[in-house]
């Protein structure tokens, strides 16, 4: 693990995130059946306590879903649109400089919640909707370049494979992020608004993941800002043999630690109070953040 590897910084509304202040995201899942109970938000008095709670906690994106990744009912446009459009203008309204995600790979989702007030497009399904990079430069935002093995959306993986060494997944990931996020920027993308997502578990098992998160800083040489989403996932609950998401933070912090201590500097999280306490103390270790307080052994 190289601890040298310095982040490039993501500019967002005024505000940069670096080796020095690493971003927290806050998962808001405006689903009924999110994986992580706990993070079903659905109704609206849901989703406006928890972001003023996530804010609260030190979140410095809230990052807003209308549809569950894996499978589920079928949600429409029209109805991820109806989720996720309100919660924005409510958001951006309540909170005027806070930097807000939507997690969609629909392309008019993307168009309509720029005009909202949104900030970046979490596009977790690999460019699914190639348009959806044009919108992200028209309207200034931020794009998530996501590895999804080439699924299509919402499809869980079966027997993926990615050739014969144990290395595979990683030179898949840094080959497909690279081309990703060249192609956002001839599209208009400014460099520091691409965020590059290696995506675990969707398109992997739980050994790929682990091989991802042992080479993070692989990821980050490829001089672009590196979104981990880590948060509770089955990569975290096989390793440990945990089924239920509810008992996967220490898991999860622990991924988070190993991933920020090699560059990456986006977390995306259900729990932010815990996450913004390990990326900011793997920051001082890092040499990156002085202390709050260093007063032990002056007095």
């Amino acid at each position: 693990m190289n601890a040298n590897v310095r982040p490039t910084p993501l500019i967002l509304r005024g505000r940069t995130f670096d080796a020095g202040r690493p971003a927290v995201m806050a998962v808001i899942n405006r689903t009924p059946d999110s994986f992580y109970a706990p993070a079903r938000q659905f109704a609206e008095a849901s989703v406006e306590k928890s972001v003023r709670l996530a804010l609260g906690d030190g979140a410095d994106i809230i990052d807003i879903g209308g549809v569950k990744a894996g499978y589920g009912e079928v949600v429409s446009t029209r109805e991820e649109l109806r989720r996720v459009v309100g919660a924005v203008e409510w958001i951006r309204g309540e909170f005027p400089d806070v930097i807000i995600s939507v997690d969609t790979w629909r392309a008019e989702v993307a168009r309509q919640v720029a005009g909202a007030g949104a900030d970046v497009i979490n596009d977790t399904w690999g460019g699914y909707e190639p348009r959806i990079r044009t919108i992200a430069a028209e309207h200034g935002l931020g794009l998530v370049c996501s590895h999804a093995g080439g699924l299509a959306p919402r499809t869980d993986p079966h027997r993926v494979s990615y050739g014969q060494t144990t290395t595979g997944v990683l030179d898949d990931v840094l080959k497909s992020l690279g081309r990703a996020a060249r192609d956002a920027a001839d599209a208009g993308v400014p460099r520091t608004r691409i965020l590059l997502d290696p995506t675990l578990d969707f398109g992997k098992n739980t050994r790929h993941g682990l091989t991802l998160l042992r080479h993070a800083s692989r990821l980050t040489e490829l001089g672009y800002p590196v979104l981990m989403a880590l948060s509770r996932k089955d990569f975290v609950g096989e390793t440990l043999g945990l089924d239920d998401p509810r008992e996967r933070l220490e898991g999860t912090l622990a991924a988070t630690a190993v991933a920020a201590w090699q560059g990456a500097s986006v977390f995306r999280t259900h729990d932010v109070k815990a996450t913004r306490r390990v990326v900011d103390m793997v920051a001082s270790i890092r040499g990156d953040r002085p202390p709050d307080v260093s007063i032990r052994g002056l007095a």
